[in-house]
């Protein structure tokens, strides 16, 4: 196990958005207000993390002809155990983020992370690969979820501070209303891959 290797990969390198392009309908559709970008992320981290240990435990007596079948039902157990949790404590998190939260069940990104990681490899590396890549797609949707709320709505930590309402930068009358829309999304996207893959080539030619 390299942590710092796999930390490397899930933040810049592998990272399940900006690199491998996994989990685009979420990440588009919930990064709005920083309460979404957040939910997601942190429920994405947890049930990637839980499902890449569970998987690598069964690893070797899962039979291979069925193991996509059975990576999901493991993924949909834990993705149920969050849906359950939101619902009870989270509440208003859980109505925004609505169908997002079961449909992780087929999210990409964690089906792929057990496919190519977990499956392969021992518990402790596989959780620690669950960590890394949630963390790397956790913290682009919170900067996707900054920026489009800034720029659409005039706002900073919707739904997290000041009592859910966030704080006020500049009226809302002035904003970008395209951000907040679906269009938004694939910009915000667009310019945040640009700019990472901008500055890892840039430093490969300076390594040069």
């Amino acid at each position: 196990m390299n942590f710092k290797r796999q930390l490397k990969e899930g933040l810049l390198t592998q990272n399940p958005v900006l690199v491998q392009l996994l989990g685009m309908c979420s990440t588009m559709a919930i990064t709005t207000s920083l309460s979404n970008g957040l939910g997601m992320g942190v429920s994405v981290l947890v049930i990637l993390t839980l499902s890449n240990i569970f998987i690598s435990l069964l690893r070797k007596i899962i039979p291979d002809k069925v193991r996509i079948a059975a990576y999901v039902v493991v993924i949909a157990g834990f993705v149920t155990m969050v849906d359950l949790l939101l619902k009870a404590y989270l509440q208003e998190i859980s109505e925004s983020l609505g169908v997002f939260i079961p449909l992780i069940v087929v999210n990409c990104i964690i089906l792929a992370r057990a496919e190519s990681f977990a499956s392969k490899n021992g518990v402790l590396s596989s959780a620690v690969d669950g960590i890394c890549q949630g963390i790397g797609y956790t913290l682009v949707l919170l900067v996707m979820s900054v920026v489009r709320e800034f720029l659409g709505s005039g706002t900073f930590g919707a739904g997290v501070l000041n009592g859910g309402e966030g704080i006020r930068i500049f009226p809302a009358e002035y904003g970008a209303l395209m951000l907040v829309l679906p269009v938004g999304g694939f910009l915000t996207l667009g310019t945040l891959i640009a700019v990472v893959q901008w500055a890892q080539n840039r430093k490969k030619e300076g390594k040069k």
